[in-house]
């Protein structure tokens, strides 16, 4: 596998049913620190709402992910929002549903239908985009070797995640997979370097 679908920016939608008010956030994640930050964000910014459940799904072999009820019937709110994740193969993908109670009981399936729509009306209001699965590296190389460096990197669709620019410098890129072969070939062209796969 290349390549991977995960959505490009955060979005936001609401569901009502009976009073209650469904508020669905999307959002792009890297990792679970991040999708922590925007947890405690939400339980910040919605103090009176009665629950926060999500799911997330990350990384490009799907292993990472988690649905959370918090407090509604066991696999009625998370599962059904991972199921939306995972309907439409995302991943790096969180959303968090906050519920605002309206006074009448939904019961099981009224809110797997209200999770569910919540979460598919969100992940409808962002654009899903495809991305490349990167490899990454690090390169240790000699200061006046920087514009050749970086613009290899650039000409290859990579990114760079981390550098520390001195007299003898190193910078941590990722490069789409399927252009590793040829980023081998164009740092044998680069001589006093060192890099090593992260």
């Amino acid at each position: 596998m290349e390549n991977y679908y995960t959505i490009e920016k955060a979005s936001l939608a609401e569901f009502k049913d009976r009073g209650s008010r469904f508020l669905a956030h999307a959002y792009p994640i890297k990792d679970t620190s991040e999708f922590k930050q925007y947890l405690q964000e939400l339980k910040k910014e919605h103090p009176k709402a009665v629950h926060h459940c999500f799911a997330y799904r990350i990384g490009h072999d799907f292993n990472t992910f988690r649905a959370n009820d918090d407090g509604e019937p066991s696999g009625s709110a998370g599962k059904p929002i991972l199921g939306q994740i995972d309907s439409k193969q995302l991943t790096n993908v969180a959303v968090i549903v906050v519920r605002y109670f309206g006074g009448s009981l939904l019961g099981v399936p009224g809110l797997i239908n209200a999770y569910k729509s919540a979460t598919s009306l969100a992940l409808q209001t962002t654009p899903i985009v495809q991305k490349p699965i990167m490899s990454h590296f690090q390169i240790d190389f000699d200061y006046q070797q920087l514009n050749q460096v970086m613009s290899m990197i650039k000409s290859m669709q990579g990114e760079v995640t981390a550098q520390d620019i001195n007299l003898f410098s190193t910078v941590s890129f990722g490069v789409p997979r399927h252009r590793t072969d040829e980023l081998h070939l164009r740092l044998s062209d680069l001589r006093n370097c060192t890099v090593k796969k992260l």
